[in-house]
């Protein structure tokens, strides 16, 4: 059995403060003297906080949302678990005034020990801190076999403390412990028993989302939608559900259901930077450029002064930002290029990193000279640069893929592509996902050499010509690049109303017409496009109505 530490005595803690109210400082220090805990420091900003982390290991605390000056309380808390400085066995308190749902839910995900509601009254942050502290001690042995992963050791302590009457009032907190620990050693059909004969004595959230999980996990689909439908609609359940839902169905590949409910988890927790990745990552499987445009965003925004901040995420808007002006038209595009092409030179202004990013940077404006028909120029820095066929990064290397296969060299591109196909790893939520997209990039860059701009174009240029089969053709690879593109998707019809009055639809041609009107009833268009659609389905359905008389 895993040797456990003894526990240090209360008066023995190294408790810090991290808060930038004088106020706060005050009555916390008064509540834990009060408590016989006097080893307090106190920081008043992130700064200083990490530097006392440095040189001393807290056991707990208590830091605040709103520390001024430099990173928010979100952002500290990730950083110190990212660096060691707060463990599982930590006991943290997080504070704020601010209660909105969205850092409310992004705090739960972080798992502090509470959440306190500022303004503080001193009284009862003793009795929270005392009870915060006997709970702590009581649990002790069973939450560090749990830490350590011992989870069949940490279910033979939480059944010897159920037997404990001293801790009835700390049952839920064993319980839940040791369904984690049941479902983490796979024991799904035990785990669902468990959770089934808690439910009758707990209406805790946790017991539901916890029964969920193992009804998923076996697959017992009509148990599990049942549930999860009730959970959906339940504040305190909503956000696990969601989470929980997603990582299902990208098991199961169902990327697109996956990528829904990511999105509407991360609407309600919007700062999880891990979140953004899986939505970025998704909506690219999906053909989402606006989706994956707002995910790079939103992680470049929230990274902002924490561990994850980085030039390459505002790299990665600057990636997605030029696959998305591929899809849209002239005017929008050009606009998004100007302000991207701005963004470039920001980064370029910072020598540092503007020499530690130089591949990448040459890489972008290979890119965007490709976006702006200077294909002649893009081939030309190609040549001149010194960018590596080496391994790289995996984002470094999809831009290569890009930048290649815009300029015309498809050979090198596929070359690149096909090595990544065989680096990445498909154990885990991100290589699976990575893997499909690979998989599909693989598929459409041997078969179809041109953006959807560049098809687009071709497609009016045989369409003004009359030659409405090879303008079809295009639009359909364009189709394929851009499914949820509705200009794409309508005039599509437009070309396929033609042919229809001209010389009758194929069967594949009136699947296609039938799913493309599909696909525009359950959208929503503007006027001018409503008009259009109208229009164009109704000469199609004349045509298939005369055919059948």
């Amino acid at each position: 059995m895993i040797e456990i530490p003894p526990q240090k005595h209360w008066s023995n803690l190294n408790v810090l403060i991290i808060d930038g109210q004088a106020l706060v400082h005050t009555t916390i220090q008064a509540a834990l003297i009060d408590a016989n805990i006097k080893n307090v420091q106190s920081a008043f900003n992130s700064y200083s906080a990490l530097r006392l982390c440095e040189s001393c290991t807290f056991d707990m605390v208590l830091v605040a949302f709103d520390v001024k000056s430099d990173k928010d309380g979100f952002n500290l808390l990730e950083e110190m678990k990212f660096k060691g400085y707060i463990t599982n066995t930590t006991c943290v308190v997080f504070l704020s005034a601010d209660t909105s749902k969205s850092l409310v839910n992004c705090v739960v995900e972080m798992e502090p020990t509470d959440f306190w509601v500022k303004p503080l009254d001193k009284s009862k942050v003793e009795h929270r801190i005392k009870q915060i502290l006997l709970i702590e001690k009581k649990l002790y042995d069973l939450r560090f076999c749990f830490d350590k992963e011992e989870y069949a050791t940490a279910i033979y302590y939480a059944e010897r403390q159920l037997k404990d009457e001293s801790l009835v009032l700390y049952h839920p907190h064993i319980n839940r412990l040791i369904g984690r620990s049941l479902f983490n050693l796979r024991e799904y059909k035990e785990a669902q028993v468990f959770y089934e004969k808690l439910a009758e004595a707990y209406s805790y959230a946790w017991v539901q989302v916890g029964l969920a999980a193992t009804l998923l996990q076996q697959d017992k689909m009509d148990e599990a939608t049942t549930l999860t439908n009730e959970l959906l609609q339940r504040e305190d359940t909503k956000f696990a559900t969601y989470d929980l839902l997603a990582e299902y169905h990208i098991a199961k590949e169902n990327f697109q259901m996956g990528y829904e409910i990511i999105q509407e988890a991360t609407k309600l927790a919007p700062r999880s930077i891990e979140r953004n990745r899986k939505s970025w990552n998704l909506a690219r499987l999906n053909h989402d450029r606006l989706g994956q445009y707002m995910a790079t965003k939103n992680m470049s925004k929230y990274a902002k002064n924490s561990i994850h901040d980085s030039p390459v995420l505002q790299l990665n808007v600057i990636r997605s930002s030029i696959d998305l002006a591929a899809t849209l038209p002239e005017a929008e595009s050009n606009k998004l290029l100007a302000n991207t092409e701005r963004s470039i030179e920001r980064l370029k202004s910072d020598f540092t990193v503007a020499n530690e990013l130089k591949e990448q940077l040459t890489i972008i404006d290979i890119r965007l000279m490709s976006l702006r028909r200077n294909k002649k120029v893009a081939e030309a820095l190609i040549e001149e640069s010194a960018a590596s066929d080496n391994h790289s990064s995996f984002e470094d290397d999809l831009d290569k893929v890009k930048a290649y296969h815009e300029a015309g060299m498809w050979e090198k591109s596929m070359q690149i592509l096909d090595r990544m196909k065989d680096e990445v790893a498909q154990d885990s939520f991100t290589g699976k996902v990575l893997t499909a997209y690979l998989e599909q990039e693989s598929e459409e860059r041997e078969n179809i050499r041109y953006n959807p701009k560049e098809l687009g174009e071709m497609a009016s240029s045989h369409y003004k010509n009359k030659r409405y089969k090879p303008s079809y053709n295009f639009l359909c690879q364009a189709n394929k690049l851009s499914p949820n593109n509705k200009n794409i998707v309508i005039t599509i019809l437009k070309v396929l109303a033609i042919i229809a009055e001209e010389s009758g639809l194929t069967e594949a041609e009136s699947i296609h017409a039938e799913e493309s009107i599909k696909f525009l009833v359950d959208v929503k268009l503007s006027e001018q496009q409503q008009a259009l659609f109208d229009e164009y389905k109704v000469r199609i359905d004349k045509v298939l109505r005369d055919i059948e008389e």
